[in-house]
């Protein structure tokens, strides 16, 4: 199966192509400030340095930053009904009661509060009342809303009252667009609810998004499958990613893990990926990006679906370098994909990282000759900074101390010049694409997240139960059933709560079935 692999980051847009295991071209494009002609142009790159036919390519694997973006910078956001089920009980504390000020603004602060939601077991707290429904959906009308995110107590144990709430909305409102929590989140009512509330005021972006994808690749002559890669380093066809576009939140740390550790064969390590404007480090574990056991922050809202544990700092190939009272001080600032024209080795007046690489004769990038006054105290001083920083990360990364080897990928990894905290550092093959490797590679998955009462069934059957639910999730999300395997098995249990709870959850992924 020949793939094409694309990363579109705040610097470059990479692009691979991959015949099975084997990178056959791996290229570098600026990103654009439409993203899409950026995209064009990596495709064509990519095809003309494979000396591939556009014909033979069958499925093309995209990671974006688009709606990670979109939130932290509170644009191009739908006004958005958040509809609790859960009266009597959960009313002290409304939908986006944490939530910035300015973020919930931009998405109208509505929110609503109706009977309804399931204790841990799966009793009801309280009937559904459609009436109360109804009249919800008529204020959501009134206030010209076309998106209703739909959280109901517990349902990631059974998701019963949010289907019929979502029947309900969708018949009394057509053409709107729902998001049920329970599709998305995990156990944690406000965290879950919080990402749902974000996924439904993506939905207007994505549709937008998807499409001008799709028009990038027909143009360039592409008629393969277009797949997305979803946070947990796995994919999602293009429709499930118009449905649910916070699963790509950190897609692209993700995938650099993910190619780090395949480009490298080494499964278990610490990955440093370093781009124009942050590095990100993180722990793969039998090749998957360790998952954040806490509730994640995103925009600075509180979320818990799936995200891979990720420190990032803002230090790459065009971070700024200043001098200040004898200090060396690099980023957070960025000069980012404007580098061929701001960075002083391309003609610019900005000083940044790659820079100093370039003087201390490491690297040879743009024209020396324009950093040939950096002294080689200033240059020393800069790199000690450099491995400072780079060192806290992968301490903060480290949960053990097992000397882990240390990968580093992504164009910016001309940074770093030898041992980081005394750690091996593996620099692979093609580790300036790897993000974009790590999303052709990318496997087809499925989850369980679920509350047994062991009391009940037993922990064996309990296991079982949720490993035959996340292998069917795998299949209907496109996986081969033959090629499934259970990568992450999780039960903890839940001292608070009677008939010995426990929380279950289960990861399997499987190869993408192409047929």
């Amino acid at each position: 199966m020949i793939r094409i692999g694309i990363d579109v980051g705040g610097t470059n847009t990479d692009a691979v192509v991959m015949d099975g295991a084997t990178v056959i071209a791996g290229v570098k494009a600026a990103t654009t400030g439409d993203v899409m002609t950026g995209v064009v142009n990596a495709l064509k790159a990519v095809l003309e340095a494979s000396k591939m036919d556009a014909s033979a390519i069958d499925v093309v694997m995209i990671g974006t930053t688009h709606f990670t973006n979109a939130v932290v910078q509170r644009r191009d956001l739908a006004k958005t009904a958040a509809v609790r089920l859960g009266l009597p009980a959960t009313a002290s504390l409304p939908p986006m009661v944490d939530w910035p000020e300015d973020l919930r603004a931009a998405i109208g602060g509505t929110g609503y509060l109706a009977h309804g939601g399931n204790e841990f077991d799966g009793r009801v707290i309280s009937p559904l009342d459609e009436k109360e429904l109804l009249g919800i959906a008529e204020d959501i009308k009134a206030k010209g809303i076309n998106t209703i995110a739909i959280t109901s107590v517990f349902s990631p144990v059974t998701g019963e009252f949010e289907k019929q709430a979502g029947e309900i909305f969708a018949r009394a409102l057509p053409g709107v667009h729902i998001t049920l929590s329970s599709d998305i989140g995990r156990i944690g009512l406000l965290e879950r609810e919080n990402a749902a509330i974000m996924n439904a005021c993506l939905r207007d972006l994505s549709r937008h998004v998807i499409e001008a994808f799709r028009k990038a690749i027909t143009e360039t002559g592409i008629k393969g499958r277009f797949y997305l890669t979803q946070n947990d380093g796995t994919l999602m066809d293009a429709a499930f990613a118009e449905k649910f576009p916070v699963l790509t939140f950190a897609s692209g740390p993700t995938n650099s893990m993910r190619g780090a550790a395949f480009l490298s064969g080494v499964a278990d390590a610490i990955v440093v990926d370093i781009g124009g404007t942050t590095s990100d480090v993180g722990s793969p574990h039998k090749g998957f990006p360790r998952q954040a056991t806490v509730a994640v922050e995103v925009g600075g809202v509180r979320t818990n679906f799936r995200m891979p544990d990720v420190f990032s700092i803002g230090l790459g190939g065009g971070s700024h370098v200043v001098e200040t009272g004898g200090a060396i001080k690099v980023g957070p600032t960025s000069v980012g994909y404007r580098i061929v024209t701001e960075a002083l080795i391309f003609g610019g007046s900005t000083l940044t990282t790659s820079d100093v690489v370039v003087a201390s004769g490491r690297y040879e990038l743009g024209d020396k000759s324009k950093v040939a006054h950096l002294t080689p105290a200033f240059i020393a001083s800069t790199q000690t900074r450099i491995m400072s920083m780079l060192e806290d990360c992968v301490e903060r990364s480290r949960l053990s101390p097992e000397p882990l080897p240390v990968i580093v990928v992504g164009g910016g990894s001309i940074l770093v010049d030898g041992p980081i905290g005394g750690l091996e550092v593996i620099k692979p093959n093609h580790f300036a694409v790897a993000n974009a490797v790590g999303a052709a590679i990318a496997q087809v998955s499925g989850e369980v997240d679920r509350v047994y009462a062991l009391a009940e069934i037993g922990r064996d059957q309990a296991l079982a139960d949720a490993k035959e639910r996340a292998t069917e999730a795998a299949v209907s999300a496109g996986a081969l059933r033959s090629s499934i395997e259970i990568v992450d098995v999780e039960d903890v249990p839940l001292a608070y709560l009677p008939g010995n709870a426990t929380r279950v959850r289960v990861k399997a992924v499987g190869e993408l079935h192409v047929g």
